[in-house]
């Protein structure tokens, strides 16, 4: 479909029922005969508890396995894309692409201010002298507004990417946005995502085959060695692993 300019302004219930949904739901998806849920189940679960209007995707646009996968059960779904104005271009071509192919709603969330506008501000550069204002401005803000009209989220966080993830569930509450949060790919690897993208012709960002297995901001990103964590290219030299949208 055709990008769109602002997110679905949703009735969204309150947060006592939410909560109650997401707990019930980790419980759910955590207890079938055969163990943890796939990531279609969980999907259909959010279908059957919330709808398309309520739910959103948030998507960097390294590839388009997540979007693909929750479309099958949630037709015309909103994917939120972080444009933060430092992106590869590689990584707009992909937004493109994805908007184009699959059966979603492409939502562009911008920062408050424009590059040149955060420059004369701060300086030149921000995202090397202090990463996590330069995050916390053009990433973390902007998604949590743009979350404020929907009851669910979904993520493509994995469990494999970094220690840091290694417990990420597949439902939880999402205190800080408050709203649910669904991580259907959290038992993914690496190779389950491009096997799946080769099988259903799913868009891929060029640079995840130019040694990029995590892609954020071009300034911020560079090539994983072999043999490195995946997310070993994000902030290189700095102690920072985390833009903070998943903290």
């Amino acid at each position: 479909m055709s990008v769109a300019l602002a997110p679905r302004a949703a009735t969204k219930r309150g947060h006592d029922e939410l909560r109650a949904i997401a707990e019930r739901g980790a419980v759910e998806l955590r207890s079938l005969a055969e163990g943890e849920a796939s990531a279609y189940e969980v999907v259909a679960w959010v279908a059957r508890e919330f709808g398309t209007d309520a739910a959103a995707v948030a998507c960097s646009m390294a590839d388009a396995v997540l979007p693909h996968l929750v479309a099958h059960s949630l037709p015309g779904v909103d994917v939120l894309f972080l444009d933060t104005g430092y992106h590869f271009p590689e990584t707009v071509q992909t937004r493109d692409l994805v908007a184009e192919t699959l059966d979603v709603r492409v939502v562009d969330v911008r920062p408050e201010q424009s590059v040149a506008e955060q420059d004369a501000e701060f300086g030149a550069e921000l995202f090397a002298r202090d990463p996590n204002l330069c995050c916390a401005r053009r990433k973390v803000a902007p998604l949590q507004d743009a979350l404020g009209g929907y009851e669910v989220w979904f993520t493509g966080v994995r469990r494999d990417e970094a220690p840091t993830r290694t417990g990420t569930p597949l439902v939880a509450w999402d205190e800080r946005n408050g709203l649910v949060k669904v991580n259907p790919l959290a038992a993914w690897s690496f190779d389950d995502l491009l096997d799946h993208a080769g099988a259903f012709g799913v868009p891929v960002n060029d640079l995840l085959g130019r040694g990029y297995p995590s892609i954020g901001c071009a300034p911020c990103t560079r090539p994983v060695a072999p043999g490195e964590d995946p997310r070993a290219g994000r902030w290189a030299g700095l102690s920072k692993t985390e833009c903070g949208l998943h903290l």
